[in-house]
């Protein structure tokens, strides 16, 4: 076994003896790397990667196009990336989260800041909820900016009724902004609310997540 060979079986080893909690982020980085770039220290590329990106949860929400910019990032090594959060958002969707009742923004905000996690684009999520606040169904209802994406006001509607949803939570990013509600937001909430008023469904909240924050619209008095 060489030096490079050597080098990375310690670095497994290290993973199952101590967990994840024992290296730095560039160097867990490095090691997902081992499985994508076979003959290469993976030890620069983390670090290149990182440098460029600004952060590991920027590199796993790079787009594929721009993390193969990068030397030695071929198609491979980027799908492998994008892969990490796309499992662990499908952990998150399709768990019944333990009988969760979403009854409070503090909640609510902390569930989708973890969803969000997994994206560097504009995305707008629709939480169906019964009269308790448990989970009835939750969709991706557009991707792309507010304004620019038609947002399907039948599709939520029909989402509901699906569900026999009592109640809609509304939620969506601002990847590179503030948590705070645009004039777009607002129309976009008002068009939602009196679509679903229609229908004898509240609106009970719309919830805008930036990095680690959070904003309710409901909770600020904007519903």
């Amino acid at each position: 076994m060489g030096l490079h060979e050597g080098h990375r079986e310690r670095k497994k080893d290290q993973f199952v003896r101590c967990g994840p909690d024992s290296f730095a982020d560039h160097e867990l980085l490095e090691l997902l790397l081992f499985y994508a770039v076979p003959q290469r220290d993976t030890n620069p590329i983390a670090h290149e990667l990182i440098e460029r990106f600004g952060s590991l949860q920027a590199v796993l929400t790079a787009p594929v196009e721009e993390l193969t910019e990068v030397s030695y990032v071929k198609k491979n090594a980027a799908v492998l990336l994008r892969l990490v959060p796309a499992l662990y958002q499908r952990i998150l969707i399709s768990d019944d989260r333990k009988g969760m009742i979403f009854n409070s923004p503090e909640c609510i905000g902390e569930f989708f800041q973890k969803i969000f996690a997994a994206y560097s684009t504009e995305v707008m999520y629709q939480l169906c909820l019964d009269a308790k606040g448990k989970k009835k169904g939750l969709f991706k209802v557009s991707e792309g900016d507010v304004s620019s994406v038609g947002l399907s006001t039948r599709d939520i509607v029909q989402n509901t009724l699906r569900c026999q949803a009592v109640m809609v939570v509304l939620a969506h990013n601002h990847p590179s902004g503030l948590a705070l509600p645009s004039h777009d937001d607002r129309i976009a909430t008002q068009i939602v609310r009196d679509a679903l008023r229609s229908v004898d469904v509240r609106l009970a909240d719309h919830i805008i997540v930036a990095d680690n924050d959070y904003v309710s619209m409901a909770e600020s008095g904007l519903l």
